[in-house]
């Protein structure tokens, strides 16, 4: 599906769910290396924007980075 005016909305909801969902699979990730002995840590410091009423952080790994790349894959072939 190619984004459109229409579908801005739904392009920008489905890149920030995979964003989340790519960064928490890749401390998932972590956790389990850590358990395994290997302390392997690729995190950046918090991202995001601090207005005085909202404030978004989120820890950037490569999780994320995939995340976005696939949720942008799997937009385009719906």
């Amino acid at each position: 599906m190619k984004v459109t005016n229409k579908n801005i909305g739904k392009f920008t909801a489905f890149l920030l769910l995979f964003c989340v969902a790519g960064t928490l699979a890749w401390e998932l990730v972590e956790v389990i290396l850590y358990a395994a002995g290997l302390n392997v840590n690729l995190s950046v410091g918090p991202v995001g924007f601090d207005l005085d009423v909202l404030s978004v952080f989120i820890s950037a790994n490569p999780g994320t980075i995939l995340g976005i790349a696939v949720g942008w894959l799997l937009f385009h072939k719906i």
